[in-house]
């Protein structure tokens, strides 16, 4: 199937995105919208509003001609998965219902990790790092999912699990 992804690397304040190509080859960092500190700036409290999110996801879709929406899974070593990934799961719903369009999770284990890890490396300032992180992470995540062949959504399992045998 063609037509461009639309990655989604999910936070409270900080949401990633990046875009493929129309024939899901290629991923690339698209941009990092600000979403606000929680409310009262306590940690746990209700995050700022998604609707100007949604918003902004309207015009890309539009724009960009987005086929299907990716969102990042986050999940445990394990594989188990924890309230941040309810959450996830939950913004992928009104997602899906907002957008029309199909929605599949990715596991996004360590992608900030590894995004954060090349930022460093590149020797750019905090500032920097913390304003390019997310729509790195996105971008990974999404180039990870292109060269798994874009799967239909599985479940994540263990790190360590050993691998199916044929």
């Amino acid at each position: 199937m063609n037509g461009k992804i639309l990655a989604i690397d999910y936070g409270r304040v900080r949401i990633g995105l990046a875009i493929s190509d129309p024939e899901r080859r290629f991923a690339f960092p698209l941009e990092v919208y600000t979403r606000g500190q929680p409310t009262c700036g306590h940690p746990g409290r209700k995050a700022a509003s998604l609707d100007p999110f949604f918003d902004k996801l309207d015009q890309l879709i539009r724009e960009e001609n987005v086929t299907l929406l990716l969102v990042g899974l986050p999940v445990r070593g394990d594989g188990r998965e924890d309230q941040m990934a309810a959450e996830v799961r939950q913004f992928s719903a009104r997602l899906a219902q907002h957008s029309g369009l199909p929605v599949v999770h990715y596991d996004e284990r360590y992608t900030s990790v590894l995004a954060e890890s090349l930022l460093w490396q590149a020797g750019l300032t905090h500032a920097q790092r913390k304003q390019r992180r997310d729509k790195l992470a996105a971008q990974l995540l999404l180039q990870a999912y292109l060269e798994a062949g874009c799967p239909a959504e599985t479940p994540p399992g263990a790190l360590d699990a050993p691998e199916a045998t044929p």
